[in-house]
């Protein structure tokens, strides 16, 4: 007759053991559990989640400074052309007092 016991059960890993009567053998089955198997994909998955944070903020971050860029040239583009009309303005006063002197 076998005798049958359940050792130890903790959600990851059960040990079975068999004994059976009149030749004294005993199997002892250890099976692994899911546990291990969940950890990993569930590690896998938040890498995964922060690979895409990683990328998902730097293109944010690489917009912005884009953004900069072309808001400091156009900046520049106007200060340049304000103060070339304003030289242009004081050479066509300069030539209108050589033309008519007072």
């Amino acid at each position: 007759m076998a005798t049958e016991r359940v050792t130890r059960n903790d959600g990851t890993t059960s040990e079975r053991i068999v004994e059976r009567d009149g030749g004294g053998t005993t199997y002892v089955d250890r099976g692994g559990g899911p546990g291990m198997a969940g950890f990993i994909v569930g590690l896998a998955v938040l890498a995964l989640v922060a690979i895409i944070a990683f990328f998902l903020v730097n293109q944010s971050r690489n917009d912005a400074l884009r953004t900069d860029a072309v808001t400091s040239a156009a900046s520049t583009i106007a200060d340049s052309t304000a103060g070339a009309a304003k030289d242009a303005g004081n050479a066509a006063n300069n030539a209108a007092g050589a033309v008519n002197p007072k």
